[in-house]
């Protein structure tokens, strides 16, 4: 049974999915290892499905309301999907130390991205996107996304990530998504890159399907309701806690990683 604390974990992870398209599924592997006690290599395994699914319906209430955009999120997403695969299985040979070490940098690196200063594009007036804006040449965004597909995916299979906080501003800049529409379609990718990596995953790490499943529930609840709201509220806000956050966490990481291994 869930503690009332990776209760309410799994909840936030679902509500972030849904207000800001991405960045709440980089909580999953640490919640699961620090709160629940999943070994590490099995965490980055259980967060595919549990990413998957929240995202899936969190897709689902988007596309309701006409805010996806499917020529880019299958683009994005079939390049992801390759990548994912090709990322899981050579998570198969990481140390775990490896693994949660490179996740806690790439947390703090997207809270730094968060928090640094942002100016509006046309695409994205509020600077929502979460990345220094710059009108990239039409040629050289046509380059760039296959690579940042790429690198999503990879990342995906490693450390277990959904990468919604990379592909939104990807959607926004690369494929000028409006940032309307680039939140469900970043659910729709999240969705497509979990499911690859899961299946790189299946049959060499094993997975608590109970754990799985109660997880799952939650965070669903908590997409539904963030889908909700990331309609009625400005996420500013709660951009910038959720920043913070995840540095706070991400140090702790980093020096858990960083200690020398006792025995």
């Amino acid at each position: 049974m869930p503690t009332p604390l990776a209760a309410a974990a799994a909840l936030l992870i679902g509500l972030l999915l849904g207000m800001l398209g991405g960045g709440g599924s980089v909580l999953t592997v640490p919640v699961l290892v620090y709160l629940l006690g999943v070994p590490a290599k099995a965490a980055v395994a259980m967060s595919m499905p549990i990413v998957g699914l929240t995202s899936l319906v969190g897709a689902a209430g988007h596309w309701r309301h006409g805010a996806v955009a499917w020529r880019p999120a299958l683009a994005f997403g079939g390049v992801a999907m390759g990548a994912a695969y090709a990322g899981a299985r050579l998570a198969q040979g990481l140390d775990a130390r490896v693994q949660l070490g490179l996740l806690g940098a790439l947390m703090a690196a997207t809270s730094v991205s968060m928090l640094w200063p942002r100016r509006a594009t046309a695409s994205d007036p509020a600077g929502a996107s979460g990345v220094a804006a710059s009108e990239a040449p039409g040629a050289a965004a046509g380059r760039a996304w296959p690579l940042a597909a790429a690198g999503v995916g990879v990342l995906t299979g490693v450390v277990g990530i959904g990468g919604g906080f990379l592909v939104v501003p990807a959607l926004v800049l690369l494929a000028r998504v409006p940032m309307r529409q680039a939140i469900g379609t970043s659910l729709v990718v999240i969705t497509l890159n979990a499911a690859s990596g899961l299946a790189g995953h299946l049959g060499r790490t094993p997975i608590a399907w109970g754990t799985v499943a109660w997880f799952s529930a939650l965070a669903i609840v908590g997409i539904l309701v963030g889908t909700r709201l990331s309609r009625q509220l400005p996420t500013t806000w709660l951009r910038q806690g959720f920043a913070w956050l995840l540095l706070a966490i991400a140090a702790l990481m980093l020096w858990q990683q960083g200690r020398p291994v006792s025995g």
